[in-house]
């Protein structure tokens, strides 16, 4: 099966603790650019943004590494 683009945008906040956790679920977007200009709106709204894209095999749970389009603020490490 021919591999596809799995490409993401998860935010995140920190709660009273400062403990960082995902607000809300990651969404998914079809092209890179328009997942870059997504994070770039919720950077201000938020703690920690990051945008992110990895090959991924339909039908199959096969993931390409991940690749860092975008990030501000504090978020999680995708390596």
């Amino acid at each position: 099966m021919a591999p596809q683009q799995l490409i993401i945008v998860t935010v995140f906040d920190k709660d009273d603790a400062g403990t960082l956790y995902p607000a809300g679920e990651p969404r998914r977007f079809d092209t890179e650019a328009g997942a870059v200009q997504a994070a770039k709106e919720l950077a201000s709204r938020h703690d920690g943004v990051i945008a992110w894209v990895r090959s991924a095999v339909s039908g199959a749970e096969e993931y390409g590494p991940a690749k860092v389009l975008y990030s501000a603020g504090e978020a999680v490490d995708m390596e």
